[in-house]
């Protein structure tokens, strides 16, 4: 637990720093944020250890589960958390924000709610207990309420964040009916021995679950829909996106996201009796939200005006992806095929969430023509013609739709092949194809936005019919965006071009997607009528 207790200490260190009103304690909270990430994405980087360390925990905490899917998680949550660092970091003159967000003089709170998040993602990945696997959960979440709302100071942030808030403490009450009821059917908290209830009471190929137990799955899978933005459950993705500063956005559309998609999958193996052979209902849902919430993000992306609500909507429509691998994961008993699918769910994780930044990075550097306090580009409009003038972010933006889009040469083409190939294998074939349609229709939205930046002529007067304003726009270029926009990109196209780097990652993923269940510790008999579902005393 190392990391989430570097994380976690370091986010206090940031939160008193923020007591300070000097600029350089201000512009400090940054770079200490940035530097704690690099040390735990290293960290590991280099940590090879997983099956023999799962084990030895088990006797002594029953609660944490350190293993290869946990210290991928953490891998990538920590090198994609230091992008968003970068895209974050305080570049004015005050240190009070940057070109689109402006958090005043709570910069060192405003790292250490990041840092915090990161530790709730963390936290989700390495819990074997569902109090602890909650409490990750929420610490991933609700700092995220607090960021939006403090990102910059306009009325559409504070809307936004207290949307978010609310929304989000449904979906935790949804969450808690779900787990109070796997609790209540199984008398257990732990997910190896909640794993081993369901194997108790299950025929060969699928396990049976009772009426509650299956209304405590779906309040689950409800739940986590809110965090991964899965329909019906993706509503506020759209306002919430806006009103956020870009640099917020790129992160709540990575770190809730995963940590929502993390918790559905320790939840699947426990009720899947480790063997992830939940019920055929499970199943069917799973594939209903999957061509649902793929189609519902591309077809609201396509009528978009807004560039980060079509980046919001774009967010759904991969959630959806996701989902496709999820479903091949849990439709076969075929071992195989179920580690090839979450081994493709992993691995579109880590390229979601480096091709999304590269997009994002260069929102950042391109000015609002609308006279707004700490607005980056947001419109069509906003982007007209940059790419002529600014071939550099042109090209960036290019390559990161291009990869969102999923054309070869990126590591979004290998990351959908990575989806579709076990898929096809475990017979979803009508999932596969609505995927496959859904990636043509993403790619009006995203050529949109290539095409606004390359093929229209820049305004020369704002679009709601305001004054004449000066054209060329005049971008700025700080530092760190720069190096994190870059960054993004070289390691889209290395990951799609470079062979050697993507089969290192596909090894990683490889490793990570074999899991190797605990031993169930001696318990006393649950106090269930596992036939009936009643709770006895």
């Amino acid at each position: 637990m190392l990391p989430e207790i570097v994380l976690c200490a370091v986010a206090c260190v940031l939160f008193l720093l923020g007591v300070s009103t000097r600029v350089l304690s201000r512009r400090l909270a940054g770079e200490i944020a940035l530097v704690t990430l690099v040390v735990v994405f290293l960290i590991q980087l280099f940590n090879t250890g997983h099956g023999a360390d799962h084990h030895a925990l088990i006797d002594d905490f029953g609660a944490v589960h350190i293993y290869s899917f946990s210290q991928y998680i953490k891998l990538i949550a920590a090198g994609v958390g230091a992008l968003l660092v970068l895209l974050n970091m305080p570049t004015n003159a005050e240190a009070t924000g940057g070109s689109a967000s402006d958090f005043g003089t709570e910069t060192g709170e405003f790292f250490g709610l990041l840092l915090l998040s990161l530790a709730g993602l963390f936290i989700v990945a390495s819990a074997n207990d569902i109090i602890l696997l909650f409490l990750g959960i929420e610490l991933a979440s609700i700092p995220t309420y607090i960021m939006v709302s403090i990102s910059r100071p306009i009325p559409a942030a504070q809307e936004a964040g207290v949307k978010y808030f609310f929304l989000g403490a449904m979906s935790a009450a949804v969450m808690l009916f779900g787990f109070s009821y796997l609790y209540g059917t199984t008398g257990s908290t732990s997910l190896d021995v909640i794993a081993s209830r369901f194997a108790e009471f299950s025929h060969p190929g699928r396990v049976d679950l009772t009426e509650w137990q299956l209304l405590a799955v779906l309040m689950l899978i409800a739940g986590f829909a809110f965090k991964i933005a899965a329909v019906p459950l993706h509503v506020y993705a759209g306002d919430v996106y806006q009103g956020a500063a870009t640099p917020v956005t790129a992160f709540l559309a990575f770190v809730p996201k995963t940590s929502g998609f993390v918790a559905l999958i320790k939840v699947l193996l426990a009720i899947g009796a480790n063997t992830w052979a939940v019920p055929d209902t499970v199943v069917k849902l799973l594939w209903i939200l999957a061509a649902l919430t793929m189609t519902f993000g591309n077809v609201l992306g396509l009528l978009q005006f807004n560039v980060k609500r079509v980046l919001a909507y774009s967010s759904v429509a991969h959630t959806g992806y996701m989902l496709v691998g999820l479903t091949a994961l849990v439709s076969t008993s075929d071992p195989n095929i179920q580690t090839e699918s979450l081994q493709g769910v992993l691995f579109y994780l880590a390229a979601y969430g480096i091709m999304n930044a590269g997009a994002f990075g260069v929102l950042l550097l391109i000015p609002s023509r609308l006279n707004r306090p700490a607005t980056s580009a947001e419109t069509y409009e906003d982007l007209a013609g940059q790419g002529r003038r600014h071939v550099g972010l042109g090209l960036a933006m290019a390559v990161a739709c291009f990869s969102l889009t999923g054309l070869p040469l990126t590591i979004g083409f290998f990351g959908k092949l990575y989806l579709i190939k076990p898929a096809l294998h475990a017979g979803l074939n009508g999932l596969v194809i609505v995927l496959v349609i859904n990636a043509a229709i993403s790619a009006a939205y995203y050529l949109r936005i290539v095409a606004s930046m390359f093929l229209r002529p820049e305004p020369t007067h704002q679009s709601t019919g305001g004054p004449a304003i000066e054209a060329p726009l005049r971008l700025v270029h700080p530092a760190p965006v720069v190096i994190g926009l870059w960054i993004s990109v070289i390691a889209t196209l290395a990951f799609g071009i470079f062979f050697p780097a993507t089969r290192m990652l596909s090894q990683r993923t490889e490793q990570a997607a074999i899991f190797e269940p605990a031993p169930v510790l001696p318990t006393a008999p649950p106090a269930v009528a596992a036939a009936s579902g009643d709770v006895r005393p």
